[in-house]
């Protein structure tokens, strides 16, 4: 590391870390196998020619990539020079990415080929951006000549850590589009997310986390922490993974880019004996569960500890099929999102059963408040929002009226408050209901689309779905199920119906249901409702 004093700047403890054990395998992927020093020298090179270019201090610099070594590489490096890595959803289209270009104020951008068609149309209409650099993936994309070629760049640039010092307060932001609106960037400081959402330096969740940057090699484990994560790095959670692990001195796998294959998935469980598997929800463990039980005995699973989920929750059915074939291992729903960090969790393991509830254990930064800002009794049975005070973000990118909305203060303290719907029960355990803006409203009653997905994925039939209000004269909005069937077989309404009778009150029973052959949802498992209303609204007209 640089020659100044540490700090909780990410670069800063990353290259504690790289210093501390430079011989470790750091990242495994289908291009390249990387130690900790090989890591490090590839992030050194990319920063230092970043700079040479005048990129610096508070300068945004988009990643528009899959997932390989080169996100976590780009990463770091903005990291390096103080400078701010932006997630980019690789799925958007031309006016998505010149929205989003432009709202962030990107000057360089690193994107692989496969996207080049999407980005050069762009690059002219982004006010900021001035350098582009591919990532070679055998596309063979025409017409590459004005940008620049991400492996010639590092081979010219210098592997040396030579950089100004940084600050715990540097700026990390990620972009998240939620369920509604354009994506909003989520600003944090280096500090407040690495205990937020990183881990701080606990990986185990069993010593606290460190009080000072130096005591993060302390902490190293000789036994490495294993991680595998699917969602793409774009998504908060995937970055999050990434970083708690690195920052521990562990390994992480990462699945061939561009396409989700459960057998490699399980095949590289087996070979790097993977302890911790990273999905989000129903939408990547399904599968995984699909090709697990078809394939009995075929690898070996003995090294997988936990299960985790973030952005999405299991549904029941499906944790129950996991924690059968893989008795020895827990399942994690993880509660958080963009505007918190990591909350609290939900743990489930085949000795002890599952609460089909989703409630969670939080920790003491976490809350419930009124519509007043209020702290709610436990107990009380008042619904209210979630809130997290401590180390929270300083605000949206941008905008302003959002923050103000998002993050407030009560009485001296600072809360993000993101819309989540809950309950504390008298144990001070939280009842999760969903998220307010996307409830449905009939008759006078309020229905949280999660909860009654929850229950339909029970059904043999049903491979995924997606919950939504549509208007109705009667009650005012009627609970509709858009389903992606197994084998894509029709569902009967009726049927349904009957299946739910037992499991949800009346008036959250699906009064339609509307069959699809695939459900459309983000690249990070999370439900798209404004498309799902949409498709809900054509097929019952």
């Amino acid at each position: 590391m640089s020659a100044n004093a540490l700090s909780f700047n990410l670069a800063d403890l990353f290259e504690s870390v790289a210093d501390a054990v430079p011989q470790r395998t750091a990242i495994v992927s289908e291009e390249r196998r990387l130690t900790y020093r090989e890591l490090e020298e590839r992030a050194n090179r990319l920063a230092n020619c970043w700079a040479s270019l005048g990129i610096g201090q508070g300068d945004h610099i988009g990643l528009q990539l899959r997932n390989g070594s080169e996100y976590l590489e780009g990463m770091l490096a903005a990291y390096k020079l103080r400078a701010v890595a932006i997630n980019i959803n690789f799925h958007y289209v031309e006016g998505e990415l010149e929205y989003l270009y432009n709202d962030a104020d990107l000057v360089a951008l690193v994107a692989h080929e496969a996207f080049a068609d999407k980005v050069a149309p762009v690059v002219p209409k982004a006010s900021q951006l001035e350098h582009v650099f591919i990532v070679a993936d055998g596309s063979a994309t025409p017409g590459l000549d004005s940008f620049i070629d991400y492996e010639s760049a590092l081979a010219a640039a210098s592997p040396q850590r030579d950089f100004p010092a940084r600050a715990s307060d540097d700026i990390y932001i990620v972009y998240t589009g939620g369920t509604t609106g354009m994506p909003k960037g989520v600003m944090w400081h280096h500090q407040d997310i690495f205990f937020a959402a990183m881990g701080g330096g606990d990986i185990e969740q069993t010593l606290g986390a460190i009080t000072t940057p130096e005591q993060l090699v302390d902490r190293i484990s000789d036994d490495p922490f294993v991680t595998l994560a699917i969602p793409p790095f774009m998504h908060a959670a995937a970055q999050w993974s990434a970083f708690t692990t690195l920052l521990s001195g562990g390994k992480m796998v990462i699945p061939a880019r561009g396409a989700f294959d459960p057998e490699k998935i399980w095949q590289s469980t087996d070979e790097e004996q993977v302890l911790m598997l990273v999905v989000v929800g129903d939408a990547i463990a399904t599968p995984l569960a699909d090709v697990l039980s078809e394939n009995p005995g075929r690898w070996n699973t003995s090294s997988l500890v936990v299960i985790a989920s973030g952005g999405a929750l299991f549904s029941p059915a499906t944790k129950q099929r996991l924690l059968e074939m893989l008795p020895n291992t827990m399942i994690l729903d993880g509660l958080g999102s963009s505007e918190t960090g990591l909350m609290g969790n939900k743990v489930s393991a085949e000795a002890t059963g599952d609460d089909p509830e989703p409630r969670f254990m939080v920790n003491p930064y976490m809350t419930v408040l009124d519509e007043d800002n209020q702290v709610i009794a436990p107990g009380s049975g008042k619904m209210g929002y979630l809130a997290r005070k401590g180390h929270v973000p300083v605000g949206y990118y941008n905008a302003p009226e959002k923050s103000a909305s998002t993050f407030v203060e009560v009485n001296g303290e600072r809360w993000a408050i993101p819309g989540d719907l809950a309950t504390v029960e008298a144990n001070g355990t939280i009842l999760l209901h969903g998220r307010g803006s996307v409830s449905i409203n009939t008759g006078g009653e309020k229905v949280f689309p999660e909860e009654v997905e929850s229950r339909l994925k029970e059904h043999p039939d049903v491979l995924d779905t997606v919950v939504v209000g549509v208007d109705d004269e009667r009650y005012g909005q009627k609970v509709v199920a858009v389903c992606q069937t197994r084998s894509h077989k029709e569902l009967a309404l009726q049927d349904l119906r009957d299946f739910c009778k037992d499991r949800l009150a009346g008036y959250k029973i699906p009064k339609d249901v509307v069959c699809v052959q695939q459900i459309k949802r983000s690249p990070a498992g999370k439900a798209d409702y404004p498309w799902a209303k949409q498709t809900a609204i054509a097929a019952l007209e």
